[in-house]
């Protein structure tokens, strides 16, 4: 099973969470964009844009955070938060 856990946070503070999970046969990469897909629909987000920084902390971490910049529009919310927290 593949788990990936998303929060909002505003001033240090969480707003919102959500836990996705995924029990298909894809590749990693296509669960995990298939859970941030997931992620956007359930807070009524915009799709973020994976910046490089943003990547290599999610190859060295599978944790990533999304600020302003990775939005085209704003957001109310200081930054996305994504986090695999099972893997199979």
């Amino acid at each position: 099973m593949f788990r990936l856990w998303a929060k909002t946070f505003k001033d240090n503070h969480m707003l919102q969470d959500t836990v996705i999970e995924d029990n298909s046969t894809d590749t990693r990469t296509h669960k995990v964009f298939h859970a941030l897909d997931e992620v956007c629909y359930r807070f009524d987000l915009g799709k973020p844009i994976w910046l490089d920084v943003t990547v290599q902390d999610f190859r060295r971490h599978a944790k990533a955070r999304f600020y302003q910049d990775n939005f085209v529009e704003s957001i109310e919310f200081d930054y996305l938060e994504i986090q695999v927290i099972e893997e199979d």
